[in-house]
């Protein structure tokens, strides 16, 4: 069974830890900075067996080389070639399974282009570490790849199983509702859900991980197909909207301009 915890760093990042339970190894999933990585592992007593790196973005990377640095170099970093990251020593493939040392679980690894173009996610027993590809009940922004490769990157998340849950890289989730609840105000599920972020916010509880069957009812962006969503950027803009493609396509940009 997998043994998860989060360290927050800057502003609003979490730095996922995670192992076999009662292991003293665990993994690091994108470290931007390795300080708190390092007092957390001195203060439990852990050791770092690898890291998985999700995309090259710096709040992300940002700790490889000093942790590296303090494991003199011993240290594996699994991670997209395609990203050209400083300090992979395992480039990985989309698709396809990944055994890692001292974790009982295998990783998938899945492609998940759009916020840039060879983003991976990680799929780990139930929890999938993905990045800033999809956040609780947002998405990321689509820096380098088109809408048409981010919402298929969020289908193929969505189509995860529903109890999955959502380790993302930042707590975005209050903004997100704040915009989530301009398209969608009627939404009873999203209505009931932001009153539940609200307070746990307030109690400086994170929200993060997120439930995936929550997010296919309250997520604006893995709900453009409905006709609730498609409406609603249909009267945002004042056209008629067909498709689903068309949907998220306005609905990020509507997202961006918020």
């Amino acid at each position: 069974m997998l043994s998860i915890t989060e360290i927050p760093a800057f502003n609003d990042n979490y730095i996922w830890i995670l192992g076999a339970q009662d292991s003293e190894f665990v993994y690091v999933v994108d470290p931007g900075t390795a300080a708190p990585v390092l007092a957390y592992l001195n203060e439990k007593n852990l050791t770092l067996a690898g890291i998985l790196i999700t995309h090259k973005h710096q709040d992300h990377v940002g700790g490889i080389r000093d942790l590296q640095a303090h494991y003199q170099g011993n240290l594996p970093v699994y991670g997209p070639k395609a990203e050209g990251i400083e300090g992979i020593t395992h480039h990985l493939i989309a698709e396809k399974s990944l055994c890692l040392p001292h974790l009982a679980s295998n990783v998938e690894v899945i492609h998940v282009p759009g916020h840039t173009l060879g983003h991976f996610a990680y799929l780990i027993e139930d929890a999938i570490f993905c990045g800033d590809t999809l956040f609780s009940a947002g998405c990321g922004r689509l820096f380098e790849g088109t809408p048409e490769q981010m919402l298929s990157s969020l289908n193929r998340l969505a189509s995860l199983p529903a109890h999955s849950k959502i380790y993302c890289a930042h707590e975005y989730t209050q903004a997100n509702l704040n915009f989530a609840l301009t398209v969608t105000p009627n939404n009873p599920h999203l209505v009931q859900y932001a009153s539940w972020v609200t307070k746990a916010r307030d109690n400086k509880v994170p929200t993060i991980p997120a439930e995936l069957s929550t997010e296919l009812t309250i997520n604006p962006f893995l709900r453009c197909h409905t006709s609730e969503v498609k409406m609603a950027v249909a009267k945002q803009f004042n056209i008629e909207v067909t498709d689903e493609l068309q949907t998220f396509t306005l609905l990020r940009k509507w997202k961006d301009h918020f």
